[in-house]
């Protein structure tokens, strides 16, 4: 009898082999139809936003709202294209003043991140401190900068490397905190250095934290450079902003917060695409 059953296992065919190891309704992918192209995240994007531009320019048509409450959409592009040189002039030194502190803020952040990771009788102290800079308000600290340090771009900067400081800080120290155990004790049991093991282990680990913390700060840096502007400044969004304030001057006023939101959006997008040329390894979600 056992040598009829291994007759009939030498006589199944592959297919009869296949069809044992393979479910009777395997699961399928669904893929998306091109023929709806608002299964595209840039179509659902753009249907979003102009929706929500329709919206906004039927209901001050409508309700007949005043310019110096709510201006329409289209008023705000018209006030745009007009003066568009000068906007565009005071975003370059808006954003020239975002990436200076942004990349300060960022070096010190990693920085001190790595300082406290190899001497761990200074992280408390040092954590301390951070949590203190970053609960003091940013408009305290911007006038007495500008007092010490005139309306030049220095203040702008400074303050933009405060604002971004903090979270590549926490982000940095928890990354380089996340090396998996088993991979240091093989590198201990190599008679790794402290700087092999840093620069194989916890650098690479730490890499997804920190543009995650690029993620955020990248568009936080403008807002900083915004507020710092307001604070004193002879040119830039933030002064474009104060002056429309003043003078009552919504068009303008939206016109150089849709400047900055658009750097955001555009800074944002940049670090996205640096993060999947570096971090490779890591699955996009």
């Amino acid at each position: 009898m056992n040598q009829e059953i291994r007759i009939e296992k030498s006589q199944m065919t592959n297919q009869d082999t296949y069809n044992l190891h393979t479910p009777s309704h395997p699961t399928q992918r669904v893929l998306p139809n091109p023929k709806f192209p608002i299964q595209n995240p840039l179509y659902s994007v753009i249907l979003i936003v102009g929706t929500s531009l329709l919206i906004w320019e039927i209901t001050v048509r409508i309700w007949q709202v005043p310019i110096y409450i709510l201006p329409a959409p289209s008023v705000i592009a018209i006030t745009l294209l007009r003066q568009l040189q000068s906007y565009l002039i005071a975003a370059a030194i808006t954003l020239s003043e975002a990436l200076g502190g942004l990349l300060l803020g960022y070096i010190i952040g990693i920085g001190v991140a790595t300082l406290i990771t190899f001497n761990t009788y200074l992280e408390r102290g040092v954590l301390a401190l951070a949590i203190l800079l970053k609960s003091t308000p940013m408009v305290a600290i911007a006038p007495l900068l500008i007092i010490w340090f005139g309306f030049g771009p220095l203040p702008k900067i400074i303050i933009t490397a405060i604002l971004t400081f903090f979270p590549v800080l926490v982000n940095t120290h928890s990354g380089l905190h996340a090396t998996e155990d088993a991979l240091l004790d093989f590198l201990h049991s190599l008679n790794a250095s402290s700087w092999e093991i840093f620069r194989f282990a916890r650098w690479p680990s730490a890499l997804p934290y920190l543009f995650a913390a690029l993620k955020v700060v990248a568009p936080l840096s403008l807002v900083g450079a915004v507020i710092a502007e307001w604070a004193g400044a002879s040119t830039g969004l933030g002064r474009t902003m104060w002056l429309a304030y003043t003078n009552l001057n919504l068009p303008a006023l939206f016109a150089a917060v849709f400047c900055s939101t658009t750097m955001g959006i555009g800074l944002y997008a940049l670090v996205v695409i640096l993060e999947k040329k570096i971090v490779f390894w890591q699955r996009s979600e």
